[in-house]
């Protein structure tokens, strides 16, 4: 499971970033995909002549970046999140469409695209198109994308593609984004202020202390309950204004939905938690990364690579 947050500071700097929740490690590791770097996309899907330099979390495949999230130097980026359930995708290319193969959407997007408008402009002509590899697991995700201006998400689904509009700019995994909306609906009363005293009969009532106004917030790691749990910290955390105190509010954010060895098992036993935690700082071009193994975070800024290179570049 996975969940992803976007905000933005004063002068409209975007800051992103995502949980990976899962078992085990793919390997991953910070990878730069360069403006340099010629890549041909799977099915054909055409690019703009001078691509953007990438930066993100992903693993290498045969020659391929493969992204979990990534953004480039104009301050849009895209994290994809477990979707199963829902999520279908064609299986082979429709014709007539621009036919983008599903592990390389992330860098389709960051790639050759500047701003939230012109990917969602551009999806309208697009097919996502998932490749099953024999013995391998069909990877069934939806996308949160974002910029200093706001953030959509993408869900294909049997009955087509669905660009929702993200108010509260976070994302978990199934169900729909539409059932999410719709079930903090439920959490609208409650808030962050001091409860107030009350009176009920001759009973005067007075508040333990702070969170009382929270109470109903849920506290279990389902992906409905994290979504509510990150959209309620991400809509109260007060506004910063530096670098250093945004860096901590998204990783903070991230940190009250984080989930820890022990606390849930998957279909298989094993349990669950948050293999690492990822952002993406628009003021800076700085990517910044912690694992469950090491809760320090580290900087990794665009001017520290070569993004004018031919190759892929990664770094420990």
């Amino acid at each position: 499971m996975c969940t992803g947050v976007r905000f933005s500071d004063d002068d409209g700097n975007m800051y992103f970033g995502r949980n990976l929740d899962w078992s085990f490690s793919y390997g991953e590791t910070i990878l730069a995909t360069p403006r340099g770097y010629h890549y041909d996309y799977a099915f054909g899907a055409k690019g703009k002549d001078e691509p953007n330099a990438v930066l993100g979390v992903g693993v290498v495949m045969a020659d391929r970046p493969m992204y979990f999230d990534c953004a480039n130097e104009h301050g849009l980026a895209v994290a994809g999140l477990n979707f199963p359930g829902y999520a279908s995708f064609a299986h082979e290319p429709v014709e007539g469409t621009e036919n983008v193969a599903t592990f390389e959407f992330p860098l389709w997007v960051a790639r050759n695209f500047d701003t939230v408008d012109e990917v969602e402009k551009a999806l309208k002509d697009v097919t996502l198109v998932s490749q099953i590899v024999p013995g391998q697991q069909e990877s069934l995700l939806h996308w949160l994308i974002g910029d200093g201006e706001r953030s959509i998400v993408v869900e294909q689904m049997a009955d087509g593609m669905h660009i929702h509009h993200d108010d509260v700019d976070v994302l978990t995994n199934q169900p729909t984004f539409d059932f999410h909306m719709e079930n903090l609906r439920n959490y609208m009363c409650v808030g962050n202020e001091m409860a107030e005293p009350n009176t009920w009969g001759k009973a005067e009532l007075t508040a333990w202390g702070a969170g009382v106004s929270m109470h109903g917030i849920p506290g279990d790691v389902s992906s409905p309950s994290r979504f509510v749990r990150v959209a309620y910290t991400n809509t109260h955390y007060p506004q910063q204004s530096d670098e250093t105190s945004n860096v901590s509010r998204l990783f903070h954010t991230l940190g009250s939905v984080q989930m820890v060895e022990g606390m849930a098992k998957m279909a298989n036993g094993k349990f669950e938690r948050t293999l690492f935690t990822s952002g993406y700082s628009a003021k800076t071009n700085t990517y910044y990364m912690n694992t469950y193994e090491n809760p320090a975070i580290r900087a990794y800024a665009m001017a520290d690579f070569d993004m004018d290179s031919s190759e892929l570049i990664t770094a420990a």
